[in-house]
């Protein structure tokens, strides 16, 4: 069975994250930021969403045990900023409905969703520029980054919460991420 750890970047959505999960049949456990990479033992990682980019504990560690990464709002940034790419000020703030345009659909994490599917997310910080290696795959008239992703790596990361209720096509962004684990 595929193992899934969420690290805990203190995000108000994170146990949403990890129920999203246990309830298409995973194992997965819950893991704080702070947990030493040496202790991780799993067959990919969500970097779950947080308030502060400044709060990230052992996150960019993470990103080097070669294991599929999924960053979710925050976890995405932290792929962005740690490996090259810029995340600043969004132009709109807080949380929003938002319709997102895909730009991949050989995507492996998005690419098999709707071309255009409605989310629930925060823009109160997102990626400008992706890093060396990594593809735009959805984007926004809110934002130009709405995902990216590195199959070379298996780093992926949208700045929306497919795990709340408002977000059409979560389900399938997990289930699509569980794929690329397997």
């Amino acid at each position: 069975m595929t193992r899934i750890d969420v690290v805990d970047n203190h995000g108000q959505f994170t146990h949403l994250e990890h129920r999203a999960l246990r309830d298409l049949g995973v194992d997965v456990e819950l893991i704080d930021n702070t947990t030493p990479p040496a202790e991780v033992d799993a067959d990919g990682l969500v970097l779950s969403g947080g308030p502060d980019i400044e709060d990230i504990g052992n996150c960019p560690d993470y990103l080097e045990l070669d294991v599929p990464v999924l960053g979710i709002c925050l976890g995405m940034q932290i792929i962005a900023a740690e490996l090259g790419g810029r995340v600043d000020a969004g132009d709109y703030g807080g949380y929003a409905d938002v319709t997102v345009e895909i730009t991949d659909d050989a995507d492996p994490l998005i690419g098999s969703l709707a071309p255009e599917t409605r989310v629930w997310a925060s823009h109160a910080d997102e990626v400008k520029e992706v890093p060396e290696g990594f593809t735009r795959t959805a984007r926004s008239d809110v934002c130009g980054v709405e995902a990216m992703s590195d199959t070379e790596r298996n780093l992926y990361g949208v700045q929306w919460h497919p795990e709340v209720s408002h977000t059409e096509e979560g389900e399938a962004v997990f289930e699509n991420f569980l794929g690329i684990c397997e």
